[in-house]
């Protein structure tokens, strides 16, 4: 199948890379050229504007940081939309607000262009591997045509509901990350406080009630002193605005998603946005004026 893909950072360029692997002819733009230059090497063919991209492909897919990124590509002057033949498929795998998904679908469907949002998570390692979680939203016939597509770059792709239901989930599940991450700094942070080396606590309830992906994949980078983004503060306080903007939106309350924010807030007022959230043990660790490490 004949591919364009929008979108090149830290996740899309393995996510590119895993369906070239599988056998995909994949026409790439980004708005870095090192980006662009690195996944042609794997094989892609670069293509000069999004126009182009969406003209050579019978799949688009999107891979970008927020609902205005994807709106412009998608919707904007020279964007998807502005050349897009009837029949043409774009799949959106940003994590953006849910009534945006909704809205970009609708100006999809005006132009006979389906659309499926289909949101990830698993950070950079799981992207590598091709195990994301990839939780889908729109027509249920549309993802049943897209899933297999979808599994070179997943392990669990599962459908979610109709078009806005994948962002909901995804926020769900950053919801979840954010306040586990906090929980860990905080859980580690009393140990090193009361004296016990912290990285026995980890080796101590990691196969218990309190594991978890979060504690194996972060806490592990907590103790190392590790910063090294596979998923920037910057775009968890995207994903959290999104997420507080929904929750307002519907009346869902949401004290501790609240409480994460203004610790990631305080971290990109120190400088910290491009380091990987799991720098929240940073907060804790500039209140207590120890570190974990």
């Amino acid at each position: 199948m004949k591919i364009g893909f929008i979108g090149l950072g830290i996740m899309g360029r393995p996510m590119a890379k895993n369906l070239i692997k599988a056998g995909h002819e994949l026409i790439v733009n980004d708005h870095l050229k090192e980006n662009i230059e690195d996944v042609v090497k794997a094989g892609a063919k670069a293509g000069s504007s999004i126009a182009e991209v969406a003209a050579e492909s019978e799949v688009v897919i999107t891979m970008l940081p927020n609902s205005p990124h994807v709106k412009e590509v998608v919707c904007g002057e020279g964007g998807v939309l502005s050349v897009a033949r009837p029949g043409l498929i774009v799949i959106d795998m940003s994590s953006i607000a849910p009534l945006t998904s909704q809205e970009i679908a609708k100006a999809c469907a005006k132009k006979g262009v389906e659309m499926l949002e289909a949101p990830v998570s698993g950070g950079e390692p799981k992207a590598i591997e091709g195990t994301l979680s990839i939780m889908c939203g729109g027509e249920e016939a549309l993802f049943n045509e897209c899933v297999s597509l979808l599994k070179c770059m997943g392990a669990d792709v599962v459908y979610c509901g109709a078009s806005g239901a994948g962002n909901t989930t995804k926020l769900a599940n950053q919801v979840i990350v954010a306040v586990n991450i906090a929980a860990v700094s905080e859980a580690f942070m009393l140990a090193k406080r009361a004296g016990v080396d912290p990285n026995r606590v980890y080796e101590a309830i990691k196969g218990g009630l309190a594991g978890s992906t979060v504690l194996n994949a972060k806490g592990t980078m907590m103790l190392a002193n590790n910063v090294k983004p596979g998923f920037k503060i910057d775009l968890h306080i995207k994903d959290l605005n999104n997420a507080i903007d929904t929750a307002h939106s519907t009346g869902a309350p949401m004290p501790l998603t609240a409480t994460v924010m203004e610790m990631l807030q305080n971290l990109h007022k120190d400088g910290m946005g491009q380091c990987d959230h799991s720098a929240i043990a940073k907060f804790y660790e500039k209140l207590a004026g120890d570190t974990l490490y």
